[in-house]
């Protein structure tokens, strides 16, 4: 971590953040895999907003890249994590991470895979994502996501009590997780994150966690979602709570694919945050 020696406190470059440069560290455009040929994807301004491409130390050789998007002025605002789904960070997380900063967020979008140094959005064969997928273990992105809190922690942008997590299909199950194993993570927000391996560690949480799932999801089973609800329920996690969607499938919030169910992308929004806000994310 960076050591603070400024009398008058960290400044950007204490942080190894770049702000607009030359040549972006992350694909633009969308995930090429799942875009839908007649998608219409939400594109919000970044008028009033600092965007940053950071490099958060994390003890690898190469530290971890991220994209943030901030409110422009002074002040310390509540930070939100934003976790990918197997296609990295694209234009759809980018564009979450601005529609947070609007808010009033701080939004980091770390890119959990950047290790194997293939840029994922842009390959549109899933056989040839998932095995990139799979090199990112468990363990390593845990690590990765306590590096980013401490990164969040030393800003001068942000309030290091009110850390805040949400993520998307491969994301929505590193938020559960984290909100196990991360102190400084305050609330979560799952979307359609696979909880089958999680169950079992529901008493884990330490962090309330809302769960937004798809009735129509053909690859998360109705039977593992209500077990997790159950779980929470005979853990006693009263703050923690599951909310199922009976007309939605994967990956209904993406706008940018033939999943994207507008109606209940919007009702999700509004509970995430809701849910950041009772939970001492705002």
């Amino acid at each position: 971590m960076p050591t603070l020696t400024r009398p008058e406190g960290t400044q950007a470059e204490d942080l190894h953040i770049g702000r607009r440069p030359a040549v972006t560290m992350f694909f633009a455009g969308y995930a090429v895999a799942a875009l839908a040929a007649d998608a219409k994807p939400i594109r919000t301004p970044d008028a009033g907003l600092v965007i940053d491409e950071v490099l958060i130390p994390n003890g690898a050789p190469k530290p971890l890249p991220a994209y943030v998007a901030r409110p422009k002025g002074a002040g310390r605002h509540a930070t939100i994590i934003v976790v990918n789904e197997i296609f990295g960070i694209h234009d759809y997380i980018k564009d979450i991470c601005r529609r947070l900063a609007k808010l009033g967020y701080v939004a980091v979008a770390p890119d959990f895979f950047y290790r194997s140094g293939v840029n994922l959005p842009a390959i549109g064969d899933f056989k040839q994502i998932m095995p990139i997928v799979a090199q990112a273990s468990e363990a390593q992105v845990d690590g990765d996501v306590r590096a980013t809190t401490a990164w969040i922690k030393q800003t001068p942008f942000a309030k290091a009590d009110r850390i805040g997590i949400t993520g998307f299909c491969w994301g929505g199950a590193v938020v559960w997780r984290s909100a196990m194993v991360n102190p400084d993570i305050r609330a979560g927000v799952a979307w359609y994150g696979h909880v089958e391996k999680l169950i079992a560690r529901a008493g884990e949480l330490h962090a309330p966690v809302l769960g937004l799932y798809g009735a129509k999801d053909q690859g998360i089973g109705q039977d593992q979602v209500q077990a997790m609800a159950e779980a929470l329920r005979k853990a006693g996690k009263s703050g923690s709570s599951i909310h199922v969607y009976p007309d939605a499938g994967h990956g209904f919030h993406a706008d940018y694919r033939d999943s994207y169910n507008e109606a209940d992308a919007k009702d999700g929004w509004a509970r995430m945050l809701a849910h950041f806000k009772a939970n001492g994310v705002g």
